[in-house]
């Protein structure tokens, strides 16, 4: 009887002990990046590709990489933000591989917003979600050579950055 007691005791010991795995589904929503789609300035309906766009963080040497390359040849990005601190600048060099120097024009923007960290799960942690600043979401110059702007206009479509399902931005060239 004492033995089956012991038995007993080591079992419940040892079942209450489990736990259900910590594993991140992977279609949890993590910290989103800023999606920007590109447009043609005179057709403002229209999407327009960038040739060449590579973009790069202040303080960074290489480019970001959106879908497994450093250059964006499309009418679309993602570029992540900072966790922390509540502004990040951009250089957004157009036509960046060219043999043509002449052609390659660097704007940069620096995007200014909060930031809001949300607990997921112990498995998935933390993500930072983003609200672009309402008076002065971003900030549109020149490039260090003295050229004129490849990007035309920036309008702010959304400054709620708490997935990347949606367009937050959209740029006219």
């Amino acid at each position: 009887m004492k033995y089956i007691l012991i038995l007993l005791l080591i079992l419940t010991v040892s079942f209450s002990s489990c736990e259900k795995d910590d594993i991140c589904d992977a279609d949890t929503s993590t910290t989103p990046r800023l999606i920007i789609n590109f447009y043609d300035i005179n057709d403002p309906s229209t999407a327009k590709s960038v040739t060449d766009l590579k973009v790069i963080a202040e303080g960074m040497s290489e480019g970001i990489t959106y879908n497994s390359s450093t250059l964006v040849n499309g009418s679309k990005v993602a570029i992540p933000l900072k966790i922390d601190a509540d502004l990040v600048k951009f250089k957004f060099i157009l036509n960046y591989d060219n043999a043509n120097t002449a052609i390659i024009n660097e704007d940069d923007i620096q995007f200014n917003y909060t930031r809001t960290t949300i607990f997921v799960s112990r498995a998935c942690g933390y993500k930072t979600n983003y609200e672009l600043n309402q008076l002065s979401p971003f900030i549109h110059s020149d490039g260090a050579a003295a050229d004129e702007k490849w990007i035309l206009e920036i309008v702010v479509k959304n400054r709620s950055i708490t997935n990347e399902n949606e367009t937050h931005l959209e740029i006219y060239h």
